[in-house]
């Protein structure tokens, strides 16, 4: 389970709390009142391919970690290509983390608003101890809902009890899976004027019951 150290683990818990229209909503709520996301498990597909346009920077994992997103399409051009952005921005996240920098081209690319900061806490999390990660990652549970002036909601799952922390300093310790291998995530995304859909809030809760399995 990579959970590198607190400053890691709260990094995007910290942001400022979305006001969660994809549960149907405009009021803000804490994590322990997000409305329930079914736990049913989609067969597994390619994350959908970006579109080429606007300049998408390309993003490539090291041979030992690998990040799934599940689910098929949605059949809905626009809520596929908010999927896909929502996917570029977690790579965006993990490429920062494998390239020991949180000033990248990939995170400023896909990200805005107040999930700068908090993505570059989360970031840092990991490079100032020198931490990297390992495994497989699962994104499961991916709902996209659409709020007012052009924003759009992904809320999903995250499985981790299959990726584990790694440093060069450091002996490997492969925690055991527990409640906090599973994290739910509420994100908000804005399209700009290249057509990107940038993730501009975040809330996440670690250890949520509706990703449990």
């Amino acid at each position: 389970m990579r959970v590198p150290n607190a400053l890691a683990a709260a990094g995007i818990a910290t942001s400022a709390v979305l006001v969660l229209a994809s549960c149907g909503s405009s009021e803000s709520k804490s994590p322990d009142e997000i409305a329930g996301v079914p736990t049913s498990a989609p067969s597994v597909t390619a994350t959908p391919t970006a579109t080429a346009s606007a300049g998408r920077p390309t993003i490539t994992f090291p041979p030992f970690a690998k990040n799934v997103f599940e689910g098929p399409q949605t059949g809905d051009p626009r809520k596929d290509a908010v999927l896909a952005d929502n996917a570029q921005w977690v790579d965006a996240m993990d490429d920062a983390i494998f390239q020991g920098s949180a000033s990248t081209r990939t995170l400023e690319f896909y990200t805005n608003g107040q999930a700068v900061e908090a993505s570059i806490r989360y970031v840092q999390g990991y490079v100032k101890k020198g931490d990297k990660w390992a495994g497989t990652t699962r994104f499961f549970d991916r709902k996209v809902t659409f709020g007012d002036a052009g924003s759009a909601y992904v809320a999903y799952c995250a499985d981790e009890s299959k990726s584990y922390i790694t440093n060069p300093k450091k002996p490997t310790e492969h925690t055991p899976t527990s409640a906090s291998s599973y994290v739910f995530y509420n994100t908000k995304l804005t399209k700009n004027k290249q057509g990107v859909w940038q993730t501009t809030n975040v809330l996440s809760d670690r250890g949520a019951k509706q990703c449990q399995p």
